[in-house]
């Protein structure tokens, strides 16, 4: 679990702060913000393409919590060129939150009318939709954000089949005490299921990764040096549907 701090109060030595900006996990190259790390990377380099062209990157973080990915992102050289938007179901954004150019409290699934459709370059949704219910209007909706041509990124806890199936259909049903902390979980996919969800819309895939192949507990201490992180990755890019989350970036069809 995230510990229970305000990111943007906390005053750590950089050296130490995960991945050099974030305050939230103690570990140096948490695996658990791993896939920030990355996409922050990814967005940075598609602001340099922007720039190139002398225009500005539109990015919606859908979930975006008390704003892990806006840290991992103000570092980077073409922050200036990118123009941050989030929503989350609750008010909760406590990192620059004046940055947002537009910020959204409601539900994924009621299809954010405030939000214009095909406006965003990039629309970023981490860890929401096992959250939810009615996943083919949340998808819709996330589609319908994202220009022709921009790019969707949606990261998701996967299972290994069948094992998402139990996780899905038979958890639910087991004695309280038996449940994961993770207990408001509605949906459960291996990788190879939630791709086929994405099939559905009019995307096309253009990377898969995965994260957390290995981790937690005897190992976490690891997760101070940067050459197990690495390892992580690259295991994460060689075999995705054997992690623990999966990242999926897709082109939406022009």
């Amino acid at each position: 679990m995230t510990a229970s701090v305000d990111p943007q109060t906390v005053s750590h030595s950089p050296a130490r702060l995960a991945f050099g900006v974030d305050p939230s996990r103690p570990e140096r190259y948490s695996l658990r913000q791993a896939r920030y790390a990355a996409l922050a990377d990814d967005i940075d380099a598609w602001a340099g393409e922007a720039s190139r062209r002398d225009e500005t990157l539109a990015v919606l973080d859908v979930g975006c919590g008390w704003g892990p990915l806006l840290r991992h992102l103000d570092t980077k050289p073409h922050f200036d060129r990118i123009a941050m938007s989030a929503a989350d179901v609750k008010d909760t954004a406590l990192y620059r939150k004046e940055i947002y150019r537009d910020y959204v409290v409601g539900d994924l699934t009621g299809g954010y009318p405030e939000l214009p459709s095909g406006h965003y370059d990039v629309v970023v949704c981490e860890q929401v939709l096992e959250h939810l219910a009615a996943l083919d209007t949340a998808l819709a909706t996330l589609v319908r954000l994202v220009r022709p041509g921009g790019r969707l990124v949606i990261g998701v806890p996967i299972f290994p089949p069948p094992l998402h199936l139990v996780r899905k259909h038979l958890v639910p049903r087991l004695p309280h005490l038996l449940r994961p902390d993770d207990s408001t979980h509605q949906q459960a996919f291996s990788l190879a299921s939630f791709l086929r969800e994405l099939q559905k819309q009019p995307l096309t895939v253009e990377t898969v990764r995965g994260f957390r192949i290995v981790s937690g507990g005897l190992l976490r201490r690891l997760e101070n040096y940067r050459w197990w992180w690495r390892f992580n990755r690259r295991l994460g890019a060689l075999l995705p549907a054997l992690c623990i989350e999966a990242q999926i970036i897709a082109r939406k069809h022009s």
